[in-house]
């Protein structure tokens, strides 16, 4: 009878007071770590930015201090730097609290009690090391002053909302100025100083002391700055009102004249050795309207036998073509397309203007060749980037 009544009572659970439902398994320490991190990501995924100190959006105000805390941390930047995909993590180390007397000896940071006639940098009895070290290791650090700072960064940010500021891709090393905006890796960058130039190597470099908004600073050499940007394919420098106006009259000068056609193409080749190949373009000049140039594509070796698609177009004013066949295929000559093609006759050619790399490496390289920089890069086909020679 007592097992009926309990059998009664278990099916007469009208409330589910009785239903048990499994554990989950308790989420760890590092996949809440990655989950927060995940929704910065995504959202500057979304609105290409990273988030900022905005009140009225709750939720871009909670990332915005999210990030700040990682940022802080440097344990917490080394886990997540595989998950970093838009190199937002940069540890800026937070500014040290003075409590004692120790304190004060520890955080010298204006080198008030250093001993300039003995200092610990003055290595004695140790024998001189004959290696040099590289002039363009730098390395980020915590900007002391970056008050001084931030309010260019605000003005920038909101002049480029009002279009008195506009962004365009980096194509020279000389536009890198004292005063200059740009962005590296999705975080605007200031040059606030261009150091003494020097001549190495019959190359010309600069010290520069660049300032970031995230808070810190580099001392990276003017070179390694431009290689940096020449690789990144969303680097972009920041003209105001004055230097797009400027720019627009340099250009081109009364003096130039226009000597043809610095253009992109892609295959539309159905061969499958061709049309498998990712990253293939062909860099060609023309001193004819392109598309008078490639009206015959089809019939024509250098094109691949096979109809083609302009990517891009350049002007070029005062352009030695020789000279720039020759700088181009010096830049990617390991990237040079290897294949052979026919024409009607059978007769077979080698085309040696396609190369295989980014389309965004492709359009610095034009640029670089029309500004005269290309001497000083090569393309790293294993990289897919920009190298200083």
């Amino acid at each position: 009878m007592e097992k009926d009544s309990l059998l009664k009572i278990l099916e007469d659970d009208d409330l589910g007071l009785l239903n048990i439902k499994p554990k989950r398994a308790a989420i760890t320490v590092d996949e809440r770590l990655l989950q927060s991190f995940q929704q910065i990501n995504d959202f500057y995924r979304q609105h290409c930015k990273e988030p900022a100190s905005n009140p009225s959006d709750i939720l871009e105000f909670q990332l915005f201090n999210r990030l700040k805390g990682l940022r802080s941390s440097k344990e917490k930047c080394e886990a997540l730097q595989e998950a970093d995909e838009f190199h937002l993590l940069t540890y800026v180390e937070p500014a040290k609290v003075i409590t004692s007397v120790a304190d004060i000896f520890q955080d010298d940071s204006f080198g008030l009690l250093e001993d300039e006639a003995a200092s610990i940098f003055d290595l004695k009895n140790v024998p001189a090391s004959p290696m040099e070290m590289p002039d363009k290791i730098a390395q980020r650090k915590r900007c002391k002053d970056f008050e001084q700072f931030e309010p260019l960064f605000k003005q920038c940010h909101a002049e480029l909302a009002t279009s008195l500021r506009e962004t365009r891709p980096f194509t020279g090393e000389q536009q890198i100025k004292p005063g200059h905006f740009f962005i590296l890796h999705g975080i605007t960058a200031y040059v606030a100083e261009v150091g003494e130039k020097e001549v190495k190597n019959g190359k010309v470099n600069a010290r520069l002391r660049c300032i970031f908004e995230n808070g810190t600073e580099s001392n990276m050499l003017l070179r390694s700055l431009a290689t940096e940007l020449y690789k990144d394919e969303t680097g972009r420098r920041i003209l105001d009102h004055h230097e797009k106006a400027l720019e627009a009259l340099e250009q081109i000068q009364a003096g130039d004249e226009m000597s043809g056609y610095l253009y992109i193409l892609q295959s539309l080749s159905q061969v499958p050795e061709i049309a498998g190949t990712r990253n293939l373009y062909k860099i060609g000049y023309s001193t004819v309207p392109v598309q008078e140039r490639i009206k015959h594509a089809a019939e024509e070796p250098t094109y691949l036998m096979a109809p083609v698609k302009v990517i891009s177009v350049f002007e070029c004013y005062n352009l030695n073509p020789q000279k720039f066949e020759l700088l181009l295929h010096t830049f990617f000559g390991k990237a040079c397309l290897n294949v052979d093609v026919y024409n009607k006759q059978g007769k077979r050619f080698s085309p040696r203007e396609w190369f295989i790399a980014p389309l965004h490496i492709i359009e610095a390289a034009a640029n670089m060749v029309i500004n005269g920089d290309i001497v000083n890069y090569r393309y790293d086909p294993e990289t897919l980037g920009v190298v200083e020679r």
